[in-house]
């Protein structure tokens, strides 16, 4: 782990490569997920969270776009001194971990959603997505009973059901009684 010293004046001193390092460095070691440590040079006390706070906060102000808007720091400052802070801290870590876990899955389904922009191509995706459905719930032939075939029937066909035509089922929904 590095182990920065923030002195007096201000400025950060990297212990590992015996040099000073900006805030912008800092964050070079956070986006490169290197483990490091900010202690204050005379008491020892570790600084590591108000420095990320800093860096935030001059991230937030370049207009980088928020993350934080006013509503979440306000709605965050509400839970300090709250009976729920501590499970708040633990639900926000774990959500922005799963959110980084699933992040090319996100990115993949933004990347779709931009590209269906055009109303056309959306809709053009939407049928296709509906007749494969349809394709899947229709018959395979041989399996199953599929749609009817006069050379399938039997000779006592006078024992089955007699086949109502398209125009009497339409007349029956329509009136409640059989065409005649």
């Amino acid at each position: 782990m590095r182990i920065l010293r923030k002195y007096t004046n201000r400025r950060l001193y990297d212990t590992s490569r015996s040099c000073y390092v900006t805030l912008e460095d800092v964050k070079e070691l956070v986006l490169n997920s290197e483990p490091f440590q900010v202690l204050d040079s005379k008491s020892g006390q570790d600084l590591t969270r108000n420095i990320l706070m800093q860096i935030i906060s001059e991230q937030e102000g370049d207009g980088h776009g928020t993350l934080l808007t006013n509503q979440v720091l306000q709605q965050l400052i509400r839970f300090y001194g709250d009976s729920m802070q501590g499970m708040m801290s633990q639900y926000l870590e774990q959500s922005i971990g799963a959110f980084l876990e699933h992040q090319d899955l996100i990115r993949d389904q933004m990347q779709n959603m931009i590209g269906a922009a055009n109303p056309l191509t959306m809709m053009n995706r939407i049928a296709d997505q509906n007749l494969a459905m349809w394709k899947m719930f229709s018959p395979v032939k041989g399996e199953g009973k599929s749609s009817f075939d006069p050379s399938t029937q039997k000779a006592d066909a006078a024992t089955e059901e007699p086949t109502v035509t398209e125009a009497a089922k339409t007349t029956r929904r329509r009136t409640g009684r059989p065409k005649e």
